[in-house]
């Protein structure tokens, strides 16, 4: 990896997106954002804030930033593209990086699910392409309030794929921690489990302390996870630890107590009071949500291994009911979960 200078292009800047830039142009390296046009006009007028669970608040001035709708005018220049779209963009990102990236530029996914760095490598035949994981929360502001801000709701380090020498001293900044990892599979199944989630976020329209705090909710996401885990196992999948725990113990700590999942799941809670999931912002936007790429996953993983994965499925169809009447989340209970919900009026 070459020196601090190369240019790092964010593709498709959105929550994520805009904190890893923020930090890293803070940190003095050349970003470059690559933004929906009304994100553009935003950070051109007001420039962006950059927070944390820390306490850092951080602002960076209009003329301090490079940003453009254009991809023709982004990719050309990057030495590095730190991929951040949702999941359903990514053939979109490897047609664009294809056609305007130079082929020496250096792919990194910061994308949730498990196949998306693959998904690129593919359409991006010949060129370096990482898989990276990104493990915390990331709250935008809401729309129309400027300066824009990305708010960094709970604690974890950044791990991208090992192979590229220096890429961890380029990328790691302050509020932006990176490592590097040999076995991304493992890593991103491993998020995966936990990722399942931001479902019942969705669902639930509770904050993700609210939600994670109370049992009810807790046990329908280790449900989750011994259906995944079953999944796991008979396709040899072996995923990486969460949280400091081995997977197998997540849904027995999930089903403690409140008051003992407090006591000893006290990283799992450390998380700003009004994160939410990036699921729950897509439904109350309308904008289709990744549940393809996440409970989706392990649909496709169960029918491979001809396991049952009725709470997955139940979910799954329960967002994609969301996902069509585009009137944000529903507010479920956790009953309501496993029980038949009626459709909503307006």
């Amino acid at each position: 990896m070459a020196d601090k200078d190369k240019r790092i292009v964010i593709a498709g800047a959105g929550s994520i997106g805009f904190y890893a830039g923020g930090c890293l142009a803070l940190a003095g390296r050349e970003v470059i954002l690559l933004a929906r046009p009304r994100i553009e006009a935003a950070l051109r007028q007001d420039g962006l804030r950059v927070s944390d669970l820390e306490g850092r608040d951080r602002s960076i001035k209009p003329e301090a930033l490079v940003v453009t709708a254009d991809p023709a005018a982004a990719l050309p220049q990057a030495g590095v593209i730190l991929v951040t779209v949702k999941s359903g963009a990514t053939q979109d990102m490897a047609d664009l990086i294809k056609a305007h990236a130079p082929p020496e530029a250096l792919v990194v996914s910061l994308q949730n699910g498990v196949d998306n760095a693959d998904r690129l490598r593919a359409g991006l035949a010949g060129r370096t392409v990482l898989a990276g994981m990104v493990p915390f929360n990331v709250v935008q502001s809401p729309d129309g309030e400027l300066p824009l801000r990305v708010h960094r709701a709970s604690a974890g380090t950044v791990m991208v794929e090992d192979g590229v020498a220096g890429l961890a001293d380029l990328l790691g900044v302050q509020g932006f921690a990176i490592e590097t990892h040999r076995d991304m599979k493992a890593v991103l199944w491993g998020k995966l489990l936990m990722n399942l989630n931001n479902a019942l976020v969705a669902l639930s329209d509770l904050p993700l302390a609210t939600e994670l705090a109370d049992r009810r909710w807790r046990l329908i996401l280790a449900s989750q996870i011994d259906e995944a885990l079953r999944a796991m196992k008979a396709t040899g999948i072996e995923p990486a630890r969460i949280a400091g725990l081995r997977p197998a113990l997540l849904p027995k700590v999930l089903g403690l107590p409140d008051w003992l999942f407090r006591l000893l799941a006290r990283r799992m809670l450390a998380i700003d009071p009004q994160a939410r999931s990036s699921m729950w912002d897509d439904l109350q936007r309308g904008r289709p949500t990744e549940i393809d790429d996440l409970q989706g996953a392990i649909l496709r993983l169960a029918e491979k291994a001809g396991t049952p994965v009725p709470t997955v499925q139940r979910i799954t169809a329960l967002v994609r009911a969301a996902e069509a009447e585009r009137l944000g989340s529903p507010g479920l209970a956790p009953e309501q979960i496993v029980a038949p919900v009626g459709r909503r009026s307006t």
